[in-house]
């Protein structure tokens, strides 16, 4: 039996993440499957040749915005760029590939923003994601990663008690993960790691955030509770620099 690995990692912006050493944490982390998220960038502003790869681009429309892509060996069956909503397709937000046994995505959630001024767009939008992943499910497994934008419980954060009405902690954006979850996904992190704290992805730039770990789960690999059972391993990697979000890791067995 062999495995396959994944990887997902919010850039903050491709373009600075390739000068501070993308390609060797790339090369490092040999993935079979690499998504990143939040690429901020148009077509044609950087070349980016990794040999041995498929990519797939979905760029905003506005630029220096949002954006995901994949960086896949095995080339999929079809490549789905949004998820059908006009609404939401404009921010390059979502990346489906049809693998063939599953379906495999990458997905950069809307931030609520400061004083919540996009949590009811982020709610519309979550509903809509979670119908879109359940249809496909319906189908055949899937597995969806990237930067959810919420720490889904106390665990998940250094400081819940102080950030409950802040974007990305809020009780509306936690019951959406739990909604989704429902759905019947599990979050493959504390699958196996269920009780484990000081496992952040994210940290601020400001206050030294990173060096005395002070920060936030928002990047999350979920996949189709019939296949939990194939979790190898599902891993947070803070030794990685290069973005404010370090990769997040997901091995399974096939």
């Amino acid at each position: 039996m062999g495995s396959k690995r994944y990887v997902s990692w919010n850039v903050n912006g491709i373009r600075a993440c390739w000068d501070k050493g993308f390609r060797d944490t790339f090369q490092k982390l040999d993935a079979d499957i690499f998504c990143i998220q939040e690429s901020k960038m148009q077509e044609g502003q950087l070349k980016i040749e990794l040999p041995g790869y498929h990519q797939y681009w979905n760029y905003a429309k506005r630029k220096g915005y949002s954006g995901t892509a994949i960086f896949t060996r095995e080339e999929p069956q079809e490549v789905i760029l949004g998820m059908g909503i006009e609404e939401h397709d404009q921010e390059g937000r979502l990346i489906t590939l049809d693998m063939g046994e599953y379906y495999f995505i990458t997905v950069y959630v809307p931030n609520s923003q400061n004083e919540l001024k996009r949590l009811s767009y982020r709610m519309e939008w979550e509903d809509d994601f979670r119908n879109y992943v359940t249809e496909l499910q319906n189908k055949k497994p899937v597995i969806i990663c990237g930067d959810m934008n919420v720490a889904h419980e106390e665990i998940d954060l250094k400081n819940p008690a102080t950030n409950h009405m802040n974007p990305g902690f809020t009780d509306e954006e936690r019951q959406k993960m739990t909604e989704l979850l429902s759905a019947g996904f599990v979050d493959s992190f504390r699958c196996l790691y269920p009780d484990r704290t000081d496992a952040y992805s994210w940290w601020s730039y400001r206050m030294k955030a990173r060096e005395r770990n002070v920060g936030w789960r928002i990047d999350y690999f979920l996949i189709s509770e019939a296949w939990k059972d194939r979790i190898k391993e599902a891993a947070i990697r803070p030794e990685f620099f290069g973005s404010d979000h370090c990769p997040v890791e997901l091995v399974l067995s096939f």
